[in-house]
């Protein structure tokens, strides 16, 4: 049996990773990805909670400035507000939204 650490985290079909306060979603196979970097946070009782996060619709080419692959960007009060906002952008973008 796989370990938990072996199945990775996927939302809405695509794969989610994090390193620090940068949340990646999307696969870099394809043209574009969803860059979510927390901020600030706030404490909710014994735990750390964003409330500050930043949105970037991104190219995945690798011959372009870090700053030339921006598409979109925007800022949201909550991760679950920049999720939502970032799906809708990746769906789009990608041309895969369900209908």
């Amino acid at each position: 049996m796989a370990d938990k650490k072996d199945i990775p985290l996927e939302y809405k079909g695509h794969p989610l990773r994090r390193k620090d306060n940068m949340i990646y979603y999307g696969s870099m196979a394809d043209k574009y990805i969803i860059v979510l970097q927390v901020l600030s946070s706030k404490k909710e009782q014994d735990m750390d909670v964003a409330d500050k996060v930043s949105v970037q619709l991104q190219l995945t080419d690798p011959d372009l400035k870090s700053r030339d692959r921006v598409v979109k960007k925007s800022e949201k009060n909550s991760l679950y507000a920049a999720m939502d906002v970032g799906s809708i952008w990746l769906e789009r973008a990608l041309g895969t939204q369900k209908k």
